[in-house]
């Protein structure tokens, strides 16, 4: 007799908690899950423009368009633009996010200013700022090659040469606009860590005659390990998918073809949805297999630190 109330209680709480998250659920039923499952679809269907209008459930399956887009040329150094791009961006927007926050932390006249000024990048549309760059590093007329002696074609130049060595000149450009466009998300993310920190640790440390490097390495850095992982996850998977600061720089040209990149001229340029379907899952198979990866790896220090 008793157990009958606390069954009921617990179902109504069940639907009360159902009906809540309903609306969230079908949000994302409607715009995540049945694109996803719809791209997957025509990613193993020879679908084109012309005969997109009948595709469907019950269509020809088919392997043929992922033995297409790998074997099509410029794939394996696409994916290892994508690679490098993701990586030295990720990477040099965290560490200029850790710099900008380290130099902001203490207080001082206009240091809320500073701080306002500096999410400029991050705020400013896209389309803007990538003109702005197109302008400061056009070969021509652009600020920065007044500067220099001889003038570099930026966004045009797949090779130069520095130092006696042969740099991608183009890639390293969209590497320094992801890290400068970015850089205030993680400089948001640590600012917010190290103003939580306990002021009695970096006290104590000073007290005990530590130099500015070893409260860095031994009092701030392990204190921002967690944020730094986090940071480095969430602008690995924004960086890996990123499309429109490539295209709106160099239009994926002089090796700076990203599989993004790739994905939308197979859309456009081709009309083939199908190649273009079939390019992004490989996409998100190579994301999800290096996620997994790192996070195995970020787990196992955990539990040794443990």
């Amino acid at each position: 007799m008793t157990r009958t109330p606390a069954r009921t209680l617990r179902q109504q709480e069940g639907r009360a908690g159902l009906s809540l998250i309903s609306p969230t659920l079908v949000i994302t039923l409607v715009v995540v899950v049945l694109p996803l499952l719809w791209a997957i679809m025509l990613a193993f269907q020879d679908a084109r423009l012309i005969n997109i209008r009948r595709t469907g459930v019950f269509g020809h399956y088919t392997l043929e368009n992922f033995g297409y887009v790998v074997s099509e040329p410029g794939f394996w150094s696409s994916l290892v633009n994508t690679l490098v791009y993701t990586v030295a961006g990720t990477g040099l927007s965290i560490v200029i996010g850790l710099v900008a926050a380290l130099a902001l932390r203490d207080r001082f006249r206009g240091r809320t200013l500073v701080r306002a000024s500096i999410l400029i990048p991050y705020v400013a549309p896209v389309v803007a700022v990538a003109f702005l760059w197109e302008t400061m590093l056009n070969p021509q007329y652009g600020i920065v090659n007044t500067w220099l002696r001889e003038p570099i074609a930026f966004l045009t130049q797949a090779k130069g040469e520095f130092l006696g060595v042969q740099v991608p000149v183009a890639l390293l450009t969209v590497i320094a606009f992801e890290a400068w466009r970015y850089f205030p998300f993680a400089f948001l993310f640590i600012l917010a860590r190290l103003q939580a920190l306990p002021a009695e640790l970096d006290e104590a440390a000073v007290v005990d005659g530590a130099t500015p490097t070893q409260r860095f390495r031994y009092v701030i850095m392990p204190q921002l390990w967690r944020t730094v992982a986090l940071l480095s996850v969430l602008r690995f998977v924004f960086t890996f998918t990123k499309f429109d600061d490539v295209y709106l720089l160099t239009g994926g040209g002089a090796g700076t073809e990203v599989v993004s990149v790739r994905v939308y001229n197979f859309l456009t340029s081709r009309d083939d949805i199908g190649a273009a379907a079939a390019q992004a899952l490989v996409l998100a198979v190579f994301l999800v297999v290096f996620l997994a990866i790192y996070l195995r790896f970020f787990a196992g220090g955990e539990r040794e630190q443990r």
